[in-house]
């Protein structure tokens, strides 16, 4: 909390406790569907689950008790492991939800603080200023340069200034503040406001499919196509041969359960829920869960320079004046009346109530200087917004006496423009812009208007004035920025610099950086100037682009865009939010960045330090790669259950039903745990971050990585056949053969798991990966499924038989074989 200087007391505890009882609290009204029953609906509708109640019904009608009641038992096992992915999905976003709740700005018993908007009560004295969304309806009661803009009610994109003295002094709820700050009585809350009243539409919005979800989901469809044609195939073979159809039906169907991958989409779901909720750990908050799958395919950076490369902790460093055409150092001027001046000039234009760095500083500079304090004899009588292009912006100020000072401040380039100077002395001053830019300094021009009468022209460039001189602010490079820089550069990551600062400013803090490719700039006038052709060219090699405005910077990001790059853009003012929005990855900065650049942008650093972005694309890559891994590793185990059931069947070997229902939810059981839980607590490989960025056009499920995964499938199929055979041909029963089989496609699976664990470095490496929960997930499944195979009532229920050691020994050595051929090839790719 801070005093303020507005001289408002504000409310009270008690009123704040009693304006709140009376009122309710700053929420919306949203309809909420009832948790269990949307849980329900969505688990009955899995494909699984019905598949599994329907053959529980047939073993019934069949009198088989035993398997009814397993299965039954299996329903609620997969809702289970169902209901727990989505818990710790939901849970993720709601923690997500929590975290991105909007803050406000109070006065309360005289003090500044800052709360939840839902916590704003009527009565309160709120606090608005540039780019903050307002939090509730309310009346001006104190403003400077105050413009909203209303088109989310009025559907009207310019601003509208307000102040206590307009026609209608009010602020509605969900605007957004475009220029100066104010003071505002709260009057509505919540579905009292205007917003309230008309936002019940809101709720209805869906949220488009991703890509890759879209692919994900098609796959899955595919699968469910084909396990349905496979099903009525299955199921004709067994009622020809046999003129059992109920017998056929559970034949059938258990194919159909070995064909469907329904640890896919649970998977998705899982890895991008978690993954948002891992990057909010690290101080990045998602706020659409699309933008994780995007993160590890940034192509391309767009940072802004002040607050992301620098300190964005401003301070007054030198100062030029162009009468005696001499540099001061800002630190002591007690002895330089004229430097001293500039100071007062360049505070009177600034906000009374300073919240840019560079206002604030100036304010300070104007304290320590000044021999009388002159702010509270004067008031503001006009004032001209920062506009133009370069941007300037004027303050006049009166005592009671009548005397005036009209104070200009803003780019210097814009100030000149304005002062009717002559050649010889614009090329004097613009000498001094270069050398202070040169040496890294943030540089205004200051300006004496010349203005007599109360009539005020329209816009503040058709006053005449006096250039006085330049202000000079420095702004460090934070000091990790070089590392950030490199860390980019590795990951095949080309950043652009794009900012509203001079060019010769910016070139000199890129080299003091490190930034690599910045000889060459230009400015936002002269690149939208450029022929559509030559402007694409331009921007793809060109790293800084200095004097920029919004619509320079929105048709840099579309341009990059249709480049086919894959763009992250940083940002944190007003004028940054149509380019945010653009971009593929907008990024907006947690304590500094604007409300309108925050509600634009897809991602918050909540520290405003870029080297979140790092990881944050690191995360990105890794929750990929892990996804891609569990999908493939589905994909090949998928593969010899379906062929296993198939084959003895479709060629009419000895023992053709070999597996039955039973066993494939038991197989069904182990692995989605292992796809949706294991995987995606693998860690980050070492040479992630040293690969170039993956195209997003790219198909998840690519040519080679399908063929690789299907390969894997088909030689553990190929080796359990093989065991099925050994067994037949050695004269063992069906029970011990199955058993065979079982062992072997059970070793396989572990084996597998962990073979798939990289598809480039070795196992000797992967095995040392810190992953809590594999080997306790790995050894689970081999302890359930020894106990299968040797505790009696448990091999019965299952139609298995206890094998010896050497059988054992050769069933599980040859799943493990099936799976582990492929370190070999591994190796081979790594040479």
């Amino acid at each position: 909390m801070t005093k303020n200087n507005f001289h408002i007391q504000g409310l009270s505890r008690l009123e704040v406790a009693a304006a709140r009882e009376r009122y309710g609290i700053n929420r919306l009204s949203i309809e909420k569907n009832n948790v269990f029953f949307t849980a329900l609906k969505d688990l009955v509708a899995e494909p699984m689950v019905v598949l599994l109640l329907v053959t529980a019904v047939i073993y019934l009608v069949r009198g088989q008790n035993g398997d009814a009641m397993f299965l039954a038992i299996a329903v609620f096992l997969v809702a289970g492991i169902s209901i727990f992915q989505n818990s710790r999905s939901k849970a993720a976003l709601d923690k997500l939800k929590s975290f991105t709740q909007s803050k406000c700005r109070v006065i309360r018993e005289g003090l500044v603080t800052d709360i939840n908007s839902y916590e704003l009560v009527v009565g309160d004295s709120l606090i608005v200023e540039e780019g903050m969304s307002i939090a509730a309806d309310g009346r001006i009661v104190h403003s400077n340069d105050f413009s909203v803009n209303e088109s989310i009610l009025t559907g009207e994109s310019l601003p509208v200034f307000k102040d206590p003295l307009s026609v209608e002094p009010i602020v509605f709820q969900g605007t957004t503040v475009v220029s100066g700050l104010a003071v505002v009585a709260v009057s509505a809350i919540g579905d009292q406001t205007q917003l309230g009243k008309i936002g019940r539409g809101l709720e209805s919005i869906t949220v488009e499919k991703t890509p890759l979800e879209l692919q994900i989901n098609n796959f899955v469809k595919k699968m469910v196509i084909i396990g349905v044609i496979v099903f009525a195939i299955v199921w004709a073979i067994n009622f020809f041969r046999s003129a059992d159809w109920l017998a056929s039906l559970t034949k059938a169907l258990t194919l159909a359960m070995s064909i469907l991958p329904e640890e896919i989409p649970v998977a998705f779901t899982t890895f991008m829920a978690l993954g948002a909720w891992r990057l909010m750990q690290m101080g990045v908050v998602v706020k659409e869960i699309k933008t994780v799958e995007t993160l590890g395919s940034a192509s391309v950076i767009c940072t802004d320079k002040t607050g992301t490369l620098t300190e964005n902790k401003m301070s007054l460093a030198k100062l030029y004046l162009r009468g005696a055409r001499q540099f001061y150092d800002a630190v002591e001027l007690m002895d330089e009346k004229k430097a001293r001046q500039l100071v007062a000039l360049a505070m009177w234009a600034s906000e009374p109530i300073p919240f840019d760095p560079m206002e604030v500083a100036l304010h300070e500079g104007y304290h320590k200087n000044c021999d009388t304090d002159e702010r509270p004899g004067y008031r503001l009588v006009h004032e001209y917004p920062l506009a133009g292009k370069p941007p300037m912006m004027t303050h006049v100020f009166e005592n009671e006496s009548g005397h005036r000072i009209i104070a200009a401040k803003g780019a210097p380039e814009a100030l000149l423009a304005v002062s009717g100077l002559n050649i010889e002395e614009k090329k004097v001053i613009e000498s001094a812009i270069r050398k202070l830019s040169a040496e890294g300094y943030r540089v205004l021009g200051v300006g004496r208007g010349l203005l007599d009468g109360n009539q005020f022209p329209p816009v503040q460039q058709e006053i005449q004035f006096d250039f006085v001189g330049l202000v000079a602010f420095y702004d460090p490079p934070k000091k990790n920025i070089k590392d950030v820089l490199e860390a980019f550069y590795k990951a095949g990551i080309v950043v652009k610099i794009i900012t509203g600062d001079n060019p010769f400013t910016t070139q000199a803090i890129a080299k003091e950086i490190g930034f690599r490719n910045g000889n060459e700039t230009i400015s936002g006038d002269a690149l939208l100037a450029l022929p559509e052709k030559e402007f694409g060219e331009k921007i793809k090699h060109v790293n800084i682009f200095s004097r920029m405005f919004p619509d320079a910077k929105l048709k840099i990001v579309n341009a990059l865009k249709a480049a086919g790059e894959i763009v992250a853009m940083t940002g944190d003012g007003v004028n940054d939010g149509p380019a945010l929005k653009a971009a593929h990855i907008g990024i907006a900065m947690g304590t500094k960045g604007t409300e309108i650049a925050k509600d634009a942008a897809s991602l918050v650093l909540v520290k405003d330090d870029l080297s979140k972005m790092v990881d944050a694309i690191a995360m990105g890559r890794r929750i990929y790669t892990n996804l891609k891994k569990a999908i493939q590793y589905i994909i090949s185990i998928h593969i010899p259950i379906i062929l296993t059931v198939f084959i003895p069947l479709a060629f009419g070997w000895i023992y053709p039903n070999i597996f039955s229902p039973v066993h494939i939810i038991f197989l069904e059981l182990i692995m989605g745990p292992t796809c949706s839980i294991v995987y995606e607590n693998e860690p980050i490989e070492k040479n992630t971050m040293l690969r170039p960025p993956r195209p997003l056009v790219s198909t998840f499920f690519n040519w080679s990585e399908l063929v690789t995964s299907v390969i894997q499938g088909l030689v553990i199929t190929g080796v359990t056949l093989l065991i099925y055979q050994y067994a037949v041909n050695a004269g063992f029963s069906e029970q011990l053969t199955r058993t065979m089989v079982f062992s072997c496609l059970l070793s396989a699976n572990i084996f597998l798991t962990l073979v798939n664990r990289s598809f480039y470095y070795s196992l000797r490496v992967t095995i040392k990966y810190k992953n809590r929960l594999m080997f306790p997930m790995l050894g689970f499944t081999l302890l359930l499924g020894l106990a299968l195979l040797y505790i009696r009532p448990l091999a019965m229920f299952f139609e298995f038989k206890s094998p010896s050691a050497f059988q054992l020994a050769v069933s599980a050595g040859a799943g493990s074989l099936s799976a582990g051929w492929f370190e070999a090839l591994k190796w081979v790719k790594r040479k």
